[in-house]
C-alpha cells in the first residue's frame, strides 16, 4: 500500500507545475506566448527583465512585452524555461548601481535584492554599470534579437539582463577548436 501511495503522489506531483521547484519566490507559470518567445531565442540573444521605467526601444529586433508581475517572479519563470532548454545557457547581469541603493531612498530594495538572489537559485550574476549594459545591449540589438519583459517593479536600477550563450558549446571548446584549426595544414 505504501508503495502505491508513493507512486500516486509521484504522478500527481509530475502533473503540478510548481512541484519540485524552488519555493523561495512565489510565482505563477509564464504566459504560453511568452514561453514560446523565450524558447525561440538562441545564442547571442538577450532577455531583459525590466523595471517600469526601462525605455521602450524602437530598434528592429527589440521586442517588448508587458507583464503584470514583479521582476523576481518573472525571473524565476524565465529561469524555469531556460533550464528546460538544451540549446542555450544564461549569463546573468545586474546593474552595479543596485548594490549602492539604500532602502531609505528606495523602500523595498533590500527585500527585492533578497528575492532576486532566491529566484536565481544559485546562478552566478555579474555586476556592471547600467550605462555599460545599455551600450552592450544597444550594440548587440543591431544584429541579434532582444526580448524585453517589462514588469511592474518600480525600483531604481532593478532590471536584470540575461545574455544567452550556447547550451552545448562552451568557450573552452571553441578555443580548442580554433587552435586545432590554426595548427591544421591548409588553414
Amino acid at each position: 500500500m505504501r508503495g502505491s501511495l508513493f507512486i500516486l503522489l509521484l504522478f500527481a506531483c509530475l502533473g503540478l507545475p510548481s512541484c519540485g521547484r524552488h519555493s523561495g519566490v512565489e510565482r505563477e507559470d509564464l504566459d504560453p506566448g511568452l514561453v514560446r518567445e523565450i524558447q525561440a531565442l538562441g545564442n547571442r540573444n538577450w532577455i531583459v527583465i525590466a523595471d517600469q521605467s526601462f525605455p521602450l526601444h524602437t530598434r528592429r529586433g527589440v521586442r517588448t512585452l508587458i507583464v503584470d508581475k514583479e521582476i523576481p517572479e518573472v525571473l524565476g519563470g524565465v529561469l524555469d524555461v531556460l533550464e528546460s532548454q538544451q540549446h542555450v545557457s544564461p549569463i546573468f547581469y545586474r546593474t552595479r548601481e543596485l548594490n549602492f541603493v539604500e532602502n531609505d531612498a528606495a523602500p523595498g530594495i533590500d527585500s527585492y535584492r533578497t528575492a532576486v538572489d532566491e529566484a536565481l537559485r544559485g546562478h552566478h550574476i555579474r555586476d556592471f554599470q547600467y550605462r555599460y549594459l545599455s551600450v552592450v545591449l544597444e550594440d548587440d540589438s543591431k544584429i541579434f534579437a532582444v526580448l524585453v519583459i517589462k514588469t511592474k517593479t518600480a525600483l531604481p536600477y532593478s532590471s536584470i539582463f540575461i545574455e544567452l550563450d550556447s547550451g552545448f558549446w562552451d568557450q573552452k571548446s571553441e578555443e580548442q577548436l580554433r587552435k586545432k584549426m590554426e595548427s591544421s595544414p591548409g588553414s
